[in-house]
């Protein structure tokens, strides 16, 4: 159980290690300027294909109850909790 309660507390403070180059912010601002509607974009997990696992980029107008949120230069994108620790350390272009 301890070492559950770790795996949280580390993906709630490591999770702005999720980065963003400028172009993919840009990109986003772009996409984002055609939805008002949509307060951002989602990233998901799912299991699928050979390595288990397929990523998912949707536009979202909420935040989900269990997402971390990681705003940056204005861009705000949700992170499904499922998805979290396999994106730490990795950069959106």
């Amino acid at each position: 159980m301890k070492a559950l309660k770790n795996a949280s507390f580390i993906a709630k403070n490591l999770i702005t290690f999720f980065f963003q180059t400028p172009s993919a912010v840009n990109k986003i601002k772009q996409l984002l300027k055609d939805k008002p509607e949509h307060v951002g974009v989602k990233v998901s997990v799912r299991t699928r294909g050979c390595n288990g696992l397929s990523y998912t980029l949707d536009y979202t107008k909420t935040k989900g109850d269990s997402d971390e949120e990681v705003v940056q230069d204005g861009v705000r994108v949700f992170i499904e909790k499922k998805a979290q620790l396999t994106l730490l350390g990795t950069e959106m272009d």
